[in-house]
């Protein structure tokens, strides 16, 4: 038979209680402090980590401080054995979801770093919280006295019909744990379909991989049709790439004057303009005797693939001005046709033709 409640037991259980909340508040205050020095550090890791204790460990000494107060009352053995059963599963929920939370920072810290980019890839993010919270959910079922075993017999049978109906979700998921895993596609690459598709890998989840284009519309494209499709990768392995601009020059031009003036041009753009390589190794190849111009290809370097409209622009200007300075010429193309007339007499006309090398 339990005794009556008494005065003392309310005072000791009121100082459990209010020892549990101090302790609560102080704890939380020293992590407040350990995240500000967090944040200096270059890992970005302990920042998630500490943020994370911040709201466990305040609401895991509350929990103690009630398991405390509860001890101190002249409970039955069955409302003391509910209460300690309740603040059990209400700390084991707090630690899976807090545990949910580094785990996945985590994850995602990790993909970024090795991607290098500020885009994160969630779909191991979000397998890493399922798989995470799942766990949770089964000791809170072997805490409340369920059987577990029953349960994953029928999961297991279940999950059979789910992934025969599920196939298309299921083939998108394995695709795209399967591109990432083999590492030829990460957020942040610049890439290019087959079928015409282009921009920027923002993310790839679990069903779809959301590619950014350069006027800033997002393309969804399927994780299957990524896998399958022939795809240009212009960030790896480097995301340094040569970029060729065609030009031309009359054919009285003095061709070790007109490499010269344009490599000066090249080593101006890369050195001054951003997103150009300025180690690049300017070159120029002369390849072809045109109708009216010696054609030649120009290469430059640029730091990545949506810089090279910036640097053509600019060497396309600075090219065209040097070589009015220089008096290099580009001859419009043209094309002489002779016109046979009855009495025999040819009349030739000259006419402008279409560029070939445009």
């Amino acid at each position: 038979m339990n005794r009556a409640l008494t005065l003392h037991d309310a005072i000791v259980a009121g100082i459990a209680l209010a020892a549990g909340i101090v302790a609560g508040l102080l704890l939380r205050a020293v992590l407040k402090w350990l995240g500000k020095h967090a944040r200096r550090t270059r890992w970005s890791g302990d920042d998630i980590i500490v943020d994370a204790l911040r709201s466990v460990v305040p609401w895991a000494a509350l929990c103690a401080g009630l398991a405390a107060a509860t001890a101190a009352l002249p409970l039955t053995a069955t409302v003391g054995r509910n209460i300690y059963r309740t603040l059990t599963v209400l700390l084991i929920l707090i630690v899976t979801l807090t545990a949910a939370r580094v785990i996945t920072g985590l994850v995602k810290s990790l993909a970024q770093s090795r991607s290098g980019v500020a885009g994160s890839a969630t779909i191991f993010a979000n397998i890493t919280r399922i798989v995470v919270l799942a766990m949770g959910v089964l000791v809170v079922l072997q805490t409340l006295g369920i059987s577990i075993a029953p349960l994953l017999t029928a999961l297991g049978v279940g999950g059979l019909a789910v992934a025969l109906a599920l196939q298309d979700t299921l083939a998108n998921l394995f695709a795209g744990v399967h591109v990432l895993a083999s590492k030829t596609v990460q957020p942040g690459d610049y890439i290019r379909l087959s079928s015409g598709e282009e921009g920027y890998v923002v993310d790839i989840n679990w069903r779809n991989t959301v590619v950014r284009q350069l006027s800033n519309n997002l393309v969804i494209i399927p994780n299957v049709q990524l896998s399958g499709t022939n795809m240009t990768n212009f960030t790896r392995p480097e995301q340094r790439l040569t970029i060729l601009v065609q030009a031309g020059v009359g054919y009285d031009s003095d061709l070790e004057h007109v490499e010269r003036v344009t490599i000066e041009v090249v080593k101006s753009v890369m050195k001054d303009v951003a997103g150009a390589v300025p180690d690049h190794e300017p070159a120029v190849r002369f390849h072809t005797f045109g109708d009216s111009r010696i054609g030649f290809t120009v290469i430059l370097g640029v730091g990545e693939f949506s810089d090279q409209y910036r640097i053509k622009h600019e060497f396309i200007k600075r090219l065209h001005q040097r070589y009015r300075s220089e008096g290099i010429r580009i001859p419009a193309p043209t094309r002489t046709v002779a016109f046979q007339q009855s009495d025999g007499a040819a009349i030739p006309h000259q006419r402008e033709a279409p560029d070939p090398m445009r």
